[in-house]
């Protein structure tokens, strides 16, 4: 194996097959050519010893040892970052800032947490938060509002922004404890879920979403209200008769204090992906700095 320093490029492209599907997908994010990022990964593997990737007639799929290599991946580009944001923060007099915007679930329960951390590198830090669906931040993102934008909702990116996934989330099912769901022995079904009105987040928010992706197969009834926040789905289900679907992050407290119980759903993946997303090829300062802040491993 090389004792040789792999380029930060290659392992990007890496990450970048991981976060897109597919190397073609990786390469576009990066900015590179599909012939030279497949002759990228190559050299990385020679040089390494390891099958990072296999191809096949439709693209490349992560090999086992490629998806490890992925996580230390991580861990080194957050390195990197975090090292260019405080080099740039150390060569300016002015105060670094950073217009952020922030899908519901991230603002209220993570962002905080990100922000106390980012001050720690860049002492100066100047933020400011709008908190917006995830589709609202796509678009603010596009439009040049905010330098970086944080989302839970699934899908494509659109044309002319970049992404990174810097946590991973789940949604849970959720009843009051006088539910007939709360004390059931089964799971509840995929279908069963499709089929029960249910209070949900208003479209555009990456929670309705991600929900309607997972039972994309089964058809849902009309939901019973639609609300504009996560606090208002929770009060909702606590004072009400009615299930909902919402972040574990969102219902974390409310399921300790037994305000709330959680269902088991079987054969429905409710895993989700937060990606900070912006403009062009790179990001800087402040803003690099809050992306590697939030990719930290905890």
């Amino acid at each position: 194996m090389s004792t040789q320093w792999p380029d930060l490029a290659v392992l990007e492209l890496l990450v970048g097959v991981a976060d897109g599907g597919s190397l073609g997908a990786a390469a576009r994010a990066v900015g590179m050519a599909q012939p030279n990022a497949s002759r990228a990964v190559a050299a990385l593997e020679r040089s390494l010893g390891v099958t990072l990737l296999v191809r096949h007639p439709r693209g490349a799929r992560l090999t086992d040892e490629g998806a490890v290599m992925v996580e230390r991946s991580r861990d080194v580009l957050d390195a990197a970052r975090g090292l260019l944001a405080t080099a740039e923060a150390l060569g300016t007099t002015v105060s670094p800032h950073v217009r952020v915007a922030a899908s519901m679930t991230v603002a209220e329960h993570l962002m905080p947490g990100w922000l106390l951390e980012l001050r720690h590198v860049l002492p100066g830090v100047e933020a400011r938060m709008q908190v917006l669906n995830s589709a609202q931040v796509l678009a603010a993102v596009a439009a040049g509002t905010y330098e970086i934008g944080f989302i839970e909702a699934p899908g494509a990116i659109p044309r002319g922004l970049r992404s990174r996934t810097v946590a991973a989330d789940k949604l849970v099912v959720v009843v009051p404890p006088g539910h007939p769901w709360a004390t059931r022995r089964t799971p509840v079904t995929a279908d069963e879920l499709a089929r029960t009105p249910l209070l949900v987040r208003e479209v555009g928010s990456g929670t309705r979403d991600t929900l309607a992706r997972a039972l994309a197969a089964h058809p849902m009834v009309a939901p019973v209200m639609e609300l504009g926040s996560n606090a208002a789905v929770r009060v909702g289900v606590r004072v009400g008769t009615h299930p909902a679907v919402l972040s574990e992050l969102a219902v974390a407290s409310d399921l300790a204090h037994g305000e709330l119980v959680a269902v088991p759903v079987e054969g429905l993946d409710l895993a989700r992906r937060i990606r900070a997303v912006w403009r062009g090829p790179r990001l800087h300062g402040a803003a690099a700095g809050l992306v590697a802040t939030a990719g930290r491993p905890r």
